[in-house]
């Protein structure tokens, strides 16, 4: 199925009223997990949109292609409206959260599987386990403060678990950036990088804004730390991105993705009332595409089949359960990024910048929120919270009684566990 030949209804013809801008919201008690996963990747998705909009607004003199990119990213706003408010009342900061992090991992999984380029590979596998020790942070102050067990929000799809310790993600910012995407580089790499970028936009953004309004000091100081990791990871994905297109081949191919995107919500979703939302928001995104093609044909002179020339909708993206996958990757634990690439953290030099930067923000390991959240956990409990469905893939991971933090981290424990290995 290729967008730009189905039949494109005006854009305009999708401007909706108040009424409609409130959707009816989801029961946070039956939805299907992963129903709540696509409200969050779409979110995010608009909210993408709407950003670029705004760019293209502020770095174009023209006034007539303004008013033209205005109307598309009115609608977007709209489109967002929708889907924000499908989110209950009821479903507290935290819980929400949990989605994110759920989200996080299945789609930065669902994505490596398929993807081809090796440098994106690495990339979203290296990120993916920081995402799914975020998990297990989140999901321990969760039950600690409210007495609720992540895996019932995550259906037992998703293992809780350590990852790669929080503590050893706060990288020198020159390591997060990555070598950028070639302009021929295949279609799908294209989505798949502009998709965990959006997704973790959304994230940062969310962290940054309600983590101040989060109801407890520990909470608060959690998510301050947690959101300079995504600040991280939107540079790390976004550094992947093809530096060198114009503002109108980039707002085709976000309205590509977006199409993309809407029309895998609709195969893979199971809540016919909210399936049918996707596909009304489907038709409209195909009448974006169609706008921004022809804006890019009028003002560049360029066709869209020479930014996207074979132009048909891959196979739709399925977000489900990714264990296996999980804890094949958790291999890569004690990786650290290095400059365009990654290492072992045992292969690093004394004077590398990550010690470095590690001195500065994390001087006394045992004052670094993240770990402070499990040691409080284990005080009053005995032993973390977890679902684990088998014994952790990494033996010194594998205690609930500590959370041994070094891994990933200390040079030294990096050392050690290369000389047991050898030894064994």
């Amino acid at each position: 199925m290729n967008p730009f030949k189905q039949k494109a209804c005006p854009v305009e013809d999708g401007i909706v009223s108040w009424k409609t801008l409130s959707s009816k919201p989801y029961n946070k008690k039956t939805v299907d997990p992963y129903t709540r996963l696509r409200v969050i990747l779409m979110n995010g998705a608009e909210y993408e949109s709407v950003w670029l909009g705004h760019q293209i607004n502020r770095h174009c003199c023209d006034n007539d292609l303004r008013r033209e990119v205005a109307l598309i990213r009115r609608q977007e706003q709209q489109q967002q409206k929708r889907i924000a408010s499908l989110k209950p009342i009821d479903e507290s900061i935290l819980e929400t959260t949990i989605g994110y992090e759920m989200l996080a991992v299945d789609l930065t999984a669902a994505l490596a599987k398929r993807e081809k380029d090796r440098t994106v590979k690495k990339a979203l596998d290296f990120a993916l386990l920081e995402d799914f020790d975020h998990l297990y942070r989140y999901a321990n102050l969760l039950e600690n403060e409210r007495g609720i067990r992540a895996e019932t929000l995550v259906g037992k799809h998703v293992e809780i678990m350590p990852g790669r310790p929080t503590v050893a993600h706060h990288r020198c910012p020159a390591d997060d950036i990555k070598p950028s995407i070639a302009p021929d580089a295949p279609l799908f790499t294209k989505l798949s990088v502009g998709i965990i970028t959006a997704a973790e936009q959304q994230t940062m953004n969310y962290y940054m804004n309600l983590g101040a309004f989060y109801d407890s000091e520990e909470g608060r100081k959690l998510y301050s730390e947690i959101a300079m990791v995504e600040e991280q990871h939107v540079s790390h994905y976004g550094s992947l991105k093809n530096p060198n297109m114009t503002w109108l081949e980039c707002l085709v191919m976000h309205e590509y993705t977006e199409c993309y995107l809407y029309y895998s919500c609709y195969e893979t979703e199971k809540n016919q009332r909210i399936k049918t939302l996707w596909e009304e928001l489907y038709q409209q995104e195909v009448a974006h595409l169609h706008k921004a093609a022809s804006l890019l044909e009028k003002y560049e002179d360029k066709s869209w089949q020479q930014l996207i020339p074979n132009a048909s909708l891959p196979a739709a993206l399925v977000l489900e359960p990714s264990k296996d996958y999980v804890r094949h990757v958790m291999e890569s634990v004690r990786l650290t990024a290095q400059r365009e690439d990654y290492t072992e953290v045992a292969n690093l030099p004394e004077d590398a910048d990550f010690f470095a930067y590690q001195q500065k923000v994390s001087p006394k390991v045992s004052e670094v929120q993240s770990h402070k959240v499990i040691s409080s956990y284990i005080s009053k409990h005995g032993k973390d919270y977890r679902y684990q469905e088998s014994p952790h893939p990494i033996a010194a991971l594998d205690d609930r009684g500590c959370d041994n933090v070094k891994v990933g981290l200390c040079r030294e424990e990096a050392l050690e566990s290369e000389q047991g290995s050898a030894a064994d």
